[in-house]
Formats: structure tokens, sequence, C-alpha cells
């Protein structure tokens, strides 16, 4: 006979079961890894010999380190493009969602460069911010503008950088914009224009706060994958561009690892990046917090 404890028993081992590959994917690939690198943040390694054991050097050495500073600075301007890519995201959201001919066409126009591979996207951009024959350029000369060799230029090569990074994303982001403009109900914008409100103010007043929870977590999720952007410049800048001008801290902690075999020093870059978006994170969750919006 089988009890009421034993059934029990068998549940919770199925249960245990069912949760036991998640839980060693956390262990194997994120806490072994977190707390290996944390390890060798403290060490002289070459990532292949043995780890020497140095303190605190490491982080001593990365506040002297001008290349270091200039990485951070360069991953903080190309976030720049974070605040532009909403607020053309949500127009375009906006836009998307009244009812007119074709805009079902248009999202998918718009989602396109989100599905593409970011290795043929950041391709594409390299060609066609050639100087010399890029598609920019040649578009600038159609009204008599000489364009500039974009990623050659200290002064142009983030702005490029950025104008690549919005276009890329936009799809996304405006994608959400539009699943949340569509979850609003129809009485808040029929009573406001009963009141006489105007296009700010319904703005202002309905759209905005019932869109904030997006805004919330697309600037959360964008200010964590700037922090981390790598591919574009690896690719279309392989040195870190003129004077280092379009390194991020990524691709530094990458050169140090990889390129200079520099594994230890390279942690120490991590573990402070890591610091960076946990507090830049918690923050963002606090300023939540305190102007959170109940629709209700």
């Amino acid at each position: 006979m089988i009890t009421k404890s034993s059934l029990y028993r068998k549940e919770m081992l199925y249960g245990y079961l069912f949760i036991l590959p998640p839980i060693l994917g956390l262990l194997i690939f994120v806490m072994f890894p977190f707390l290996y690198s944390l390890y060798g943040s403290f060490t002289d390694w070459d990532g292949l010999g043995q780890m020497n054991f140095i303190g605190l050097a490491n982080f001593k050495d990365l506040l002297t380190d001008d290349l270091f500073y200039k990485a951070m600075f360069n991953t903080f301007f190309l976030m720049l493009g974070i605040p532009i890519g909403l607020l053309l995201a949500l127009l375009l959201a906006m836009g998307l969602n009244r009812k007119i001919p074709g805009t079902t066409t248009f999202r998918v126009i718009y989602y396109i460069p989100v599905i593409s591979s970011l290795a043929a996207v950041s391709i594409m951009w390299n060609w066609a911010y050639n100087g010399d024959y890029g598609l920019v350029n040649q578009f600038l000369d159609l009204f008599g503008i000489k364009g500039p060799n974009w990623l050659a230029n200290k002064d142009t090569v983030k702005p490029a950088l950025i104008i690549m990074t919005v276009w890329k994303g936009l799809g996304y982001t405006m994608l959400l914009y539009l699943a949340a403009l569509q979850s609003v109900s129809r009485t808040y914008y029929e009573a406001a224009e009963l009141d006489g409100a105007n296009g700010f103010q319904i703005f202002r007043n309905i759209t905005w706060p019932m869109v904030k929870p997006v805004t919330f977590f697309l600037i959360v999720t964008n200010i964590i994958g700037g922090s981390q952007i790598f591919t574009e410049m690896n690719i279309m800048t392989p040195t870190g561009g003129p004077e280092y001008s379009s390194a991020s801290i990524v691709f530094y902690i990458w050169q140090k690892a990889f390129s200079n075999l520099q594994m230890g020093y390279a942690s120490a870059m991590a573990m402070i990046l890591g610091i960076f978006i946990f507090v830049i994170t918690l923050v963002q969750f606090k300023m939540n917090e305190k102007s959170a919006y109940d629709g209700d």
C-alpha cells in the first residue's frame, strides 16, 4: 500500500530532478567561473601557468592605468545611445500603434536588424563608414558634404558606433514599447479627451506612466548590455580605434587576457565591471520603487 508520505517523497524527488539541470548550470557556468575569476584577480597569472598570489597589486595597478580609464570613458560615452534609442523607439511605436495601412510591414522591416548576425551587421557598417567608398559618405556627397573617415577619426568613431548600435537595437525596443502601448485601455484616452486634454497632456499623464515599467526594463538591460559591448569594436576597430578612442572596457579586458596573457589583471578589471553593473542596477531598482506607478 502506497502511503501519503511515500507519494510526497516521490513528488519531492521528481521536483528536485526537474530543478537539478538549471541549478547545475548555474553552479558550473556562473558561480564556478565567478569564484575562479575572483581568485584570479588577486594573482599574477597568464592563463596557462601557475597562479601566483599577489594580493591587491592588480587593483593598485588599475588606479594608474590610463587605458583603463579611457576604456571606461568610452564605454560610458557609447551609452549615450541608450536614451537616443529609447526616444526613437517610443516615437516609432506610437506611430505604428495607429490604424494605418502598412504598419505590419514596417514592424517587420524595423525588426530585421535585431535578428541579423551582429558580426554581419558590424561588417556591413564597417563598409558603410569607409572614408573612400562608404555608403554614408556617398549619401552626404549628394548634399555637397565631404564626409570623414568615420572609423579612423577619434572625433567621429564613437558617434559612428552609437548610430550603428541604435540602429541595431531599435526594432527590439520599438516592439516592446508597441506591446506596452497596445495594453493601455482606450478608456483612459477617451476620458482624457472628454476632459479636453491635449496631445502632450495625454502623453505625459497616461502614455508615459503606463509605459514606464517597460522603460525601466529597457534602461536596466541596455546598461548591462552597453557595459559589455565588445563585438562591434572588435570587428570595426580591431586595434581599439585611433588613440584607443573606441575601445570599451570589455575590449580592454579581452586584450589584456588573450593578447597580453595578463589573465589576473583582466580578472581584476572584470570584477570592477561586475561591481559597477551591480551598483547601477541596484540604483535603478531603488529609483523605480520611488516612482512606481499603479495603473489600478
